[in-house]
């Protein structure tokens, strides 16, 4: 127990520090270029963080899932996994030519465009090396390991605006985050290979075998089963990101930049069930998922009771003092977001509680029935905007999120209930166990 608090509290203030500093950015960039740069700046980077969803494709969590399940014998798997995400980068890579040099785009966006491919490599090479921590339970590394981006990104605009006094736009903040995304690239380059060598400390399995022969895997199968873990990020993305961009095509730049303050603010409190399983519980629900199937049904009984407490708290603060410190902070040109931000606020306590339904449906076998869900909100996310936003603005897109995540959270518990924790079903009949 207090070693789960141990780890629970590094991942914890790694994270928030790591959100923090991504706030501060924001309101330091908001503040300082105006909401027509930021907004220019937020779109573009809502576009890249699309393509950033293909950069391995679910790979990094397919790694939980295989290791989970097969033990060190999943050490097959790396060598074939880190070829298809190198694949991936190349599909990006012409993605991004095409959208630059074949779709109206202003100048800014096009440079953006092409200087976070960096951005993205960097990225995804965090989240494989992350992978690789949580599956060594090593999670004060972790938490150093994904906090340092966003904290080396803080003091370099930290630096240039307020210690130098130098102008930037967002062409130069795209720079910034472009040179550190490579940094990155090369730090995790060292800890990829010790895992391709199999020179790391798996937990929960007994120790290696170094004389076993296994089987090589080919880049179909590696997509096969890490298809699943991306699309569920892509949809994930469309209901809550996509709006962004829907709205900086349909509203304007300014639209754009209101609309993200809000954003910005609900992802860094979405941080508190992203921490709880995501990083700290879901390696551990792949292994009770295989060998104690009652620990993982009490886990997911408590987990729902705290969330929904969680995000209703949060919800309540938000919703009372967004009129106060969103002036405070990002300044008075940005009022227009207070009311977008107390709609957004109740998604707070419908995604938490997805959170932890959602992640049950992660194990074994019922991921592909997860991404079936996901994807049918995204689309349903995408057709309301289509209709509400040319009509209210981005006021549309934060009534079609909250729309979104509701039904994601009715959908979710109706397939929870009955297809992993069904009562007399012989895989999953635990609930008095």
């Amino acid at each position: 127990m207090i070693k789960s608090i141990k780890s629970l509290s590094l991942l914890s203030v790694g994270s928030f520090v790591s959100s923090g500093s991504a706030f501060l950015i924001y309101t330091i960039l908001a503040r300082e270029i105006g909401p027509e740069s930021f907004g220019v700046f937020s779109s573009s980077m809502a576009i890249m963080k699309m393509f950033l969803l293909i950069g391995g494709f679910g790979v990094p969590q397919l790694w939980l899932k295989v290791f989970g399940k097969e033990g060190w014998e999943a050490i097959r798997w790396i060598r074939p996994s880190i070829k298809f995400v190198l694949l991936s980068f190349v599909l990006i890579l012409i993605s991004i030519l095409i959208l630059v040099f074949f779709i109206p785009n202003d100048g800014s966006t096009k440079f953006l465009l092409l200087i976070l491919f960096l951005f993205i490599l960097g990225n995804v090479s965090v989240q494989l090396v992350s992978s690789k921590l949580q599956l060594e339970e090593r999670y004060g590394v972790l938490a150093l390991w994904q906090l340092t981006p966003n904290l080396l990104r803080l003091l370099i605009v930290v630096l240039i605006f307020y210690v130098f006094d130098l102008s930037l736009k967002e062409k130069g903040v795209g720079v910034v985050y472009g040179v550190i995304g490579l940094v990155f690239v090369i730090l995790a380059s060292k800890e990829l290979i010790l895992m391709l060598q199999g020179n790391f400390l798996l937990k929960g399995h007994s120790e290696q075998k170094k004389d076993k022969t296994l089987q090589s895997l080919s880049l179909k199968k590696v997509l096969y089963e890490a298809w699943p873990f991306g699309a569920a990020t892509l949809f994930a993305f469309i209901y809550m990101q996509s709006d962004i961009i829907m709205v900086k095509y349909m509203m304007g730049n300014e639209a754009a930049g209101y609309y993200n303050i809000s954003f910005v603010v609900l992802s860094a409190l979405l941080l508190i069930p992203t921490i709880l399983f995501s990083k700290f519980l879901l390696p551990k629900y792949h292994r009770w998922a295989n060998k104690d199937r009652g620990k993982l049904y009490r886990t997911y009984k408590k987990g729902n009771l705290i969330m929904i407490v969680t995000g209703s708290c949060c919800m309540l603060i938000i919703f009372l003092l967004s009129p106060f410190f969103i002036p405070l902070i990002f300044g008075e040109e940005y009022l227009p977001a207070v009311n977008l931000f107390k709609i957004l606020s109740i998604s707070l306590p419908i995604s938490f509680l997805s959170y932890s339904i959602g992640a049950t449906l992660v194990t074994n076998e019922h991921m592909k029935l997860k991404v079936k869900l996901m994807g049918s909100v995204a689309l349903f996310n995408i057709v309301c905007n289509l209709f509400i936003i040319p009509k209210y603005g981005a006021i549309g897109a934060a009534i079609s999120t909250v729309v979104s995540n509701m039904l994601l959270l009715i959908l979710y518990y109706y397939n929870a209930q009955k297809r992993v924790f069904k009562k007399g079903s012989s895989e999953y009949n635990f609930k008095k166990s």
